[in-house]
């Protein structure tokens, strides 16, 4: 079985509202724009023009506005790349699913925070969820499966899921009744945080090698939703 982004069932507004906020960013690579600065950005990798990425975030809004499947998705890529002569890397498959799961889970887990964060006196708790059925799991996703942790714990800052490219691991707000009900406990600490290098080819060809916590993508060591620092906050 192969995990996958899925169409949502009830219009997520904090999902749709956060995406809709986004201004478009034309980029020649992937790290031209870095974590956080994806909180206020829409861009898709080698999208170099301001109609190119803004058609493109018009196909993504849609998906979470009418809650379509990557499927429906692809026709509008299709429809894309067709109109601007657009060539890509990769398969088609491959691209567009990059462009939809990124986007959509990124969205998703954004609005989710605003939810955690109204709710958080009732419901002080995150439980990490390691989605099950997957076709190459993640060693130290599935390690972190079930760990529970105060929602303001500094670990979430970069952990806090998707931790990865096509990474489908999610949280649920908890509360101290829920403890009780399933036997789940908070754990005294959380886990250790083993720094890793990773090397990522820049825009310019050149290669930067940076520190990431072992098991979490680099580039995605960060909260979606979160502020980049020049807008002021953490």
């Amino acid at each position: 079985m192969q995990a996958k982004v899925v169409p949502f069932s009830v219009a997520p507004k904090e999902a749709i509202d956060f995406l809709r906020r986004k201004v478009d960013v034309p980029t020649a690579t992937w790290t031209d724009l870095w974590q956080a600065e994806h909180s206020v950005a829409f861009t898709v990798a080698g999208a170099q023009t301001d109609a190119l990425v803004k058609d493109f975030h018009e196909a993504v809004q849609r998906a979470i506005d009418d809650g379509l499947t990557i499927e429906d998705f692809r026709k509008d890529f299709d429809r894309i790349v067709e109109n601007h002569g657009s060539d890509y890397n990769g398969s088609r498959g491959w691209r567009s699913r990059v462009i939809f799961d990124t986007n959509v889970s990124t969205a998703y887990a954004a609005g989710r925070w605003e939810q955690i964060q109204r709710v958080k006196r009732t419901r002080p708790y995150l439980r990490y969820v390691h989605l099950e059925g997957q076709a190459h799991p993640r060693p130290q996703h599935a390690a972190w499966h079930g760990l529970v942790l105060p929602v303001d714990d500094p670990w979430w800052d970069t952990h806090y899921p998707p931790n990865g490219w096509f990474c489908h691991c999610t949280v649920m707000s908890v509360s101290d009744s829920d403890l009780s009900r399933y036997g789940w406990s908070v754990a005294d600490q959380a886990p250790q945080t083993i720094m890793v290098q990773r090397q990522v080819r820049q825009s310019d060809g050149s290669i930067r090698t940076i520190d990431v916590p072992d098991g979490v993508d680099p580039g995605f060591a960060y909260r979606p939703g979160e502020m980049p620092d020049a807008f002021g906050e953490d």
